[in-house]
């Protein structure tokens, strides 16, 4: 029930139809016996500094960001922490002692995801990320700092990638490669996991991200889109004899900790996942 003490959270986004945070967090909170809840706030771009003006008025205990919004919203905020410095983007706004302070939980979220859905550690390893646009800068910068040892970056725009590549090179001791489509082929097969951080999948006309030739058994591939959950990438290295791994594991661990940051209890995790399985399709 919501009362007059009901803590509101939620976020910002346009359009913001698609979202299946709310789903998520509303069955964490009831799970806990918490009394908040969880709404989605349709902001148009140009309403953005109006709408963050608005939290400490309205009482919002705290926000994720979502597209177009994560780098925009940066200048109205008090505080940045260290992975958003690096990124560049935001994703969650914790509300502290009079402060609005900026997080990114995405390259968190996915590192957490690959620990806990398959026990892949990137130290050491080479990994190899195809895109490089926001989602790829967040993977590629925390698997930077969890000691991966090689970053190989496609994209078809290679001037994209070559920032990514630069931005990485100067922040952190991790390799980064470029690789055009001749490099692609030679060393795609010789990497220790594969990330999908493009948008192809998304439709049933999409094309693969990388052909099916690049894929070798014992390689674990990732798909960072999450709806379809089974898309026709996982499906395509499972035929391979490649380990999978879901993009709603991501989804799910940023979810995760931008509940912790929020309210300091620890998430039901297995009550978050089951409630983004029901709004997700799998085909």
């Amino acid at each position: 029930m919501i009362s007059g003490k009901t803590a509101v959270y939620g976020i910002f986004g346009h359009p913001v139809e698609h979202t299946f945070s709310p789903g998520m967090h509303n069955a964490a909170f009831a799970k806990i016996g918490f009394d908040g809840c969880y709404m989605p706030f349709a902001v148009r771009p140009e309403n953005l500094g109006k709408a963050v003006k608005a939290i400490f008025p309205l009482g919002l205990r705290g926000l994720n960001i979502t597209v177009p919004h994560k780098e925009k919203v940066i200048p109205f905020l008090d505080e940045l922490t260290d992975d958003v410095r690096l990124i560049g983007a935001v994703n969650t706004i914790e509300v502290r002692e009079g402060k609005l302070i900026g997080h990114n939980t995405d390259g968190r979220g996915f590192i957490r995801s690959l620990r806990e859905e398959t026990n892949f550690r990137p130290k050491g390893k080479t990994i190899l990320i195809v895109g490089s646009g926001g989602a790829a800068r967040a993977v590629c910068f925390n698997l930077a700092l969890a000691g991966a040892d090689t970053l190989l970056i496609h994209d078809i725009d290679p001037a994209k990638a070559e920032k990514l590549a630069r931005d990485i090179r100067s922040a952190t001791t991790t390799r980064v490669a470029v690789l055009d489509a001749p490099g692609l082929r030679m060393l795609a097969p010789n990497a220790d996991c594969i990330i999908n951080a493009t948008p192809l999948g998304l439709k049933k006309s999409d094309p693969l991200p990388l052909s099916r030739e690049l894929i070798r058994k014992g390689q674990l591939v990732c798909d960072l889109v999450y709806n379809p959950s089974n898309t026709r990438l996982l499906k395509m290295a499972r035929s391979r004899g490649a380990k999978t791994l879901r993009g709603i594991g991501m989804l799910l661990y940023q979810g995760v900790i931008a509940f912790e940051i929020w309210t300091g209890k620890k998430a039901p995790v297995n009550v978050m996942r089951m409630a983004l399985a029901r709004q997700i399709e799998d085909r």
